[in-house]
């Protein structure tokens, strides 16, 4: 199902879908295969330089970068629809189509507040593909859902900032192709203000002193496909000056300006993993007898589907406006909205994702259907971005400040 949008997105839309059909499901297997054959889990199979090359060839490319310069200058609202579709094959579509976290993210806020030799340096290669990157802010040692406990130091000393910390589920920092981090860290521990003593730094991986120590498994997967998720270690690596993104203090800001679209990119993936998850439960159910009669007869199987139906319909409209009032209102006009659709998509998602593993009993939780890695991606997604508490926090003081 879906909403008819503005003639350039429902062509789009078209294009894309077409563009899953012909080439990235029947990919999933072949990248899998492929992968088993590396040298190195880490390294790309060959499959992805395929897609991306397809991609291109098809107008399917950076969709998701509202500025026409950098991408395909798609609002919010039209850039949705297609976020949905890649979010049907999360490993894969929008990598495929140069879309994925956390490398849309640091491309988005290297174009806002890079300068323009940051921009030439490190935003043209990501633009792309010819690089991947990652964004260093949480810690192990303090609770990172408070940007404020950032512990990383960056001290400036003459014309350099020397940064000293250690981050970790870091996405994308075990992918050879991973070139560059955003680390974010204090320029000004005791400054009154806690949201102007952090500031960000662009720190090379191969800079002397950057240890990616090890890979971070979530729920035990790898995720190599994303490049993984690392811990880092940053011991006394001394970077240029001009490597600060932005000014001193202005950190907090970016990475709040970062993680708006940020969260709402996630969300509309969400939806077309949730839309996976109906079409595969369907299949199954009609496909399936147990104690004489087709799966699809049950009345809790149909509760389930019925019930998930319901929900994806309900998220998407509250996720459309989201990006409408993004759109209309800025991001800070949409803070509710976007604070609502983090909370609301990820929980029901998971919830939508368990049923269809209970249909399809053990292979629900194999590696034959992409269901257990699906429900594994949408679970963390309830803690990245901001633990589902923070937001619930910040959206009820709003709430309850209207009746103060």
């Amino acid at each position: 199902m879906h909403f008819a949008f503005d003639a350039r997105t429902e062509e789009l839309r078209e294009r894309l879908l077409a563009f899953m059909e012909e080439h990235v499901y029947p990919a999933e297997a072949v990248a899998a295969a492929q992968r088993a054959e590396l040298a190195s889990p880490w390294d790309t199979p060959a499959v992805f330089g395929e897609l991306r090359a397809e991609a291109r060839s098809r107008g399917l490319w950076n969709l998701f970068l509202p500025d026409p310069e950098h991408g395909a200058g798609l609002t919010n609202l039209q850039y949705a629809p297609l976020a949905e579709i890649t979010g049907r094959s999360p490993h894969l579509a929008p990598m495929a189509v140069n879309c994925a976290a956390p490398d849309t993210g640091n491309m988005e806020l290297l174009a806002q507040f890079g300068s323009e030799e940051q921009k030439k340096q490190w935003l043209e290669p990501l633009l792309s593909a010819e690089i991947r990157s990652a964004f260093a802010m949480t810690e192990p040692g303090v609770a990172s859902s408070d940007a404020a406990n950032i512990e990383t130091r960056i001290e400036r000393v003459g014309d350099e900032y020397v940064i000293t910390g250690r981050k970790w589920f870091i996405s994308g920092a075990m992918s050879p192709d991973c070139r560059v981090f955003i680390v974010m860290g204090k320029t000004d521990p005791q400054g009154a203000d806690p949201r102007r003593r952090q500031s960000m730094v662009l720190v090379p991986r191969d800079a002397p002193g950057v240890e990616v120590r090890r890979a971070m498994t979530v729920y035990g997967y790898e995720d190599h496909d994303h490049g993984g998720h690392a811990e880092v270690v940053f011991d006394g690596v001394r970077v240029p000056a001009s490597n600060l993104i932005g000014e001193e203090g202005s950190g907090f800001a970016i990475a709040q300006a970062r993680l708006g679209p940020g969260r709402i990119h996630h969300c509309m993936r969400l939806i077309g993993m949730a839309e996976r998850a109906i079409e595969l439960m369907c299949r199954r159910a009609l496909d399936r007898t147990a104690f004489g009669r087709p799966l699809a007869a049950q009345g809790v199987v149909r509760n389930w589907i019925a019930d998930a139906r319901v929900t994806v319909e309900q998220l998407r409209l509250l996720v459309l406006k989201t990006a409408w009032l993004m759109d209309t209102a800025g991001n800070r006009g949409a803070h509710t909205e976007i604070q609502a659709i983090k909370i609301a998509t990820p929980r029901a998602v998971v919830g939508i994702l368990d049923d269809a593993v209970q249909l399809h009993g053990a292979g629900g939780v194999s590696q034959d259907f992409p269901l257990a890695e699906l429900w594994a991606a949408a679970r963390t997604l309830r803690l990245a971005d901001g633990p589902d508490e923070v937001h619930q926090r910040s959206l009820a003081r709003r709430e309850l400040g209207r009746y103060a």
